[in-house]
Parts: structure tokens; sequence; C-alpha cells
């Protein structure tokens, strides 16, 4: 295969809906991590250099939700390009506190992909 693996990090505290998207990813050939919440997800990230994207719900239990945490990475983690779900609010990428994509639950997987692609590819 001509590119290199991308390595994701998931962030979705409803287990299937996580076990879902990150099936999706790995059959596209990203390596995957998950978290169930926001701090969760900056352990990883502390730990985790390789990560270059991050898929996160909005509403999570826990310190903080997926926009708190989307603005935490990037000012932490600035290379990490992320991407923002919700099946309860609905925001546009221009409205979204952080440079990103965001998708309404439930999302359309190809499109996800695509998007990760995409901004991988920007990188």
């Amino acid at each position: 295969m001509g590119h290199k693996r991308i390595t994701v990090i998931v962030v979705e505290d409803e287990p299937l809906v996580r076990l879902d998207i990150v099936i999706s990813l790995e059959n596209e050939g990203f390596i995957v991590l998950e978290a169930s919440n926001a701090d969760e997800a900056i352990d990883l990230l502390d730990t985790h250099s390789e990560i270059r994207l991050m898929f996160t719900d909005i509403d999570m239990p826990g310190s903080m939700d997926g926009l708190k945490l989307a603005q935490s990475v990037r000012d932490r983690w600035p290379p990490v390009k992320i991407i923002i779900a919700s099946g309860h609010r609905q925001l546009s990428d221009e409205l979204l506190p952080v440079e990103g994509r965001f998708f309404s639950k439930p999302y359309d997987h190809a499109r996800v992909i695509t998007a990760m692609r995409e901004m991988s590819a920007a990188a």
C-alpha cells in the first residue's frame, strides 16, 4: 500500500456507537484508539504522539464535553485535526470553536472517512 496508516482517536461515550465507527475506520486502514470521555482522550493524547485525527461526540459525561475537548486539543496538540459529531445539536463547520468538520448523527461513515482522508492529506 502506498500511503502510511493514520492514527485516529475516537471519543464517544456510547459503546455501540463507538464500536460502529471504530470498525469502519479500522476496515479503511486507520489505526484507532478509543476513549469514552474527554479525560481518557487526554490521557491517550499525552501518551500517543502519533495521533493525527480526533473524532469526538459533543455530549459526554465527565469533566468536559466534546467542544471543550476540541478546544483543549487545538491548544495542546495543534497538529491533530478534529471532527465533531452530535445527535442533539446542529452546527456548521464555520460555527465550531476550532477548525474542523461537523457531522450530525446518524452520520454517513463514508463521508466521515472521506473527510478524515482529506484532512490528513492537508496536514
